[in-house]
């Protein structure tokens, strides 16, 4: 009796198998058949009930029924899966003739092309490159720079003061501090890319907020020459391999002697133009030798180690490498203005 209603659940099951299309519908059918109250378990239920020799035969043959029934049910499953997929690519055919959709890519800013352009010029030539916070302590953005209290950059209307003792760094050189502190004497080689912030009304040529690229080199026998030396290979990648530089005395409280960096005009060759206001010249960064109170502040003898420090505007060499007559275009984000650098290499 047992074994003829375990071959009824599998003609019955084969029946309702042959009938079915879809797959919740077949879920449904092996829930039923297979399932922890369906017929198959119900049949392996009533087991315990027969003598020794009945249960291991039923069970037997239970067990097959149950194998059988589990790889028809999968065999339905991916046959009914197929024949959906089938359906659909019927449906969602490709005309391989029509035109592709233009999809809009994205290009680097040119304010961090000019970074990275930097970063890879001054690591090549063995720097490394240094970080610190935007929020920063009176003590090592003015102090230690050499910029006692009272000293007119440190006015209220120059700079973005939190309180007292914190503000928002007006310059890169804290981190500069920082790092002579860190290394204890040691001789230094860094470039220290970032944004800073000063109280300027936003017009074409200033901004709130801007960045700087500041170096610093601290070491035995460190000279103006050597500094005049990175700079001039800054200025020819930047702006051409025929650039030359000129360096004017200046004063800066954190460097002495302190110079003001030229770079030979890149429109008309240093003959006279209106970009260079006639001159030859552009003024592109201002740099010197480090203060020896500066120095000694961040624990280094003047007179075992020297070092020079210079600060690029990155804003500015952008704009007169890309010929760029607004500083409010950088932060726009006006797509007209952006795609123009996507060939930029």
């Amino acid at each position: 009796m047992e074994n003829l209603e375990l071959e009824q659940v599998c003609g019955k099951a084969e029946e309702e198998l042959n009938a079915v299309d879809d797959l919740n519908a077949l879920q449904q059918l092996k829930a039923n058949y297979l399932g922890k109250k369906g017929f198959v378990a119900t049949i392996m239920a009533n087991l315990k009930d027969l003598t020794i020799e009945k249960r291991k035969e039923l069970g037997m043959k239970s067990n097959q029924v149950k194998q059988a029934l589990e790889a028809r049910f999968e065999a339905k499953r991916k046959a009914i899966e197929n024949k959906i997929v089938q359906a659909k690519l019927a449906t969602e055919t490709i005309d391989v003739t029509l035109p592709g959709v233009k999809f809009n890519v994205g290009a680097i800013h040119p304010l961090q092309k000019t970074i990275m352009d930097l970063e890879d010029l001054y690591i090549s030539m063995g720097y490394t490159v240094a970080e610190g916070p935007e929020i920063e302590t009176d003590e090592y953005c003015f102090e230690k720079l050499n910029l006692p209290k009272g000293h007119p950059a440190r006015d209220m209307q120059d700079t973005f003061y939190i309180n007292p003792e914190l503000l928002l760094r007006s310059q890169t050189s804290p981190v500069q501090v920082r790092t002579m502190l860190q290394e204890s004497g040691k001789p230094i080689k860094i470039i220290c890319p970032g944004k800073v912030y000063r109280r300027d009304a936003d017009d074409a040529t200033h901004s709130h907020q801007f960045m700087q690229c500041e170096g610093l080199v601290l070491g035995k026998d460190v000279t103006l020459a050597d500094l005049k030396g990175a700079l001039l290979e800054m200025a020819r990648m930047m702006f051409g391999k025929e650039r030359n530089i000129r360096l004017r005395p200046s004063f800066f409280p954190f460097t002495e002697p302190s110079v003001e960096v030229d770079v030979s005009c890149s429109r008309c060759g240093g003959k006279g133009c209106s970009m260079c206001k006639n001159t030859g010249w552009i003024e592109i960064l201002g740099a010197g030798m480090v203060n020896n109170n500066v120095l000694r502040m961040c624990g280094y003898n003047p007179d075992k180690i020297q070092g020079y420090a210079f600060g690029i505007g990155v804003e500015r060499v952008t704009m007169l490498k890309y010929h760029i007559d607004d500083i409010r275009n950088f932060y726009l984000n006006d797509i007209r203005f952006l795609n123009q650098f996507k060939e930029v290499k």
